[in-house]
């Protein structure tokens, strides 16, 4: 099993941006907790991070016939971006979005997500450990999947 792991804007500046809501974790720290946990249930995950909203697509869109599973947090692009949802109905890849906060609780525009749709899942408001969840639920749903295919 393989699971792509895409990061939107701003990602990279875990532990930096607004730690009272995003927390002190780096970027690199959530890197090596995914591949650790991954490792440990002997899922290949990539893990990718961009501000460009075109460099997601492309992403997501090579991960056709390569990821079985994708972990998207789109960051702000949540809140804009039909182009990421086109991109993920477009592979048909199952995907989960993550966000480390909750959207909901926030700003007014933040409660609106366009890829939502086009997701099997949304964790959200669980921190960095929402990863960790979203990779648990792929690995359940693909076997899920395979069992019954």
């Amino acid at each position: 099993m393989k699971l792509l792991v895409v990061n939107g804007p701003t990602l990279n500046m875990l532990g930096i941006r607004e730690p009272d809501i995003y927390g002190r974790t780096t970027y690199a720290d959530l890197c090596a907790m995914i591949r650790e946990h991954c490792d440990a249930f002997g899922i290949a995950c990539e893990l990718k991070q961009s501000n460009h909203e075109g460099d997601r697509v492309d992403m997501i869109q090579q991960a056709y016939g390569n990821a079985d599973g994708i972990v998207i947090n789109p960051g702000a692009y949540t809140h804009t971006s039909v182009a990421l949802l086109d991109a993920l109905k477009a592979v048909g890849i199952p995907a989960v979005e993550v966000h480390i906060s909750d959207p909901d609780t926030r700003e007014p525009f933040r409660k609106i997500s366009y890829i939502r749709s086009a997701c099997v899942k949304t964790i959200k408001g669980r921190g960095i450990n929402g990863y960790l969840e979203a990779v648990d639920f792929l690995k359940g749903f693909l076997e899920n999947e395979s069992y019954y295919s």
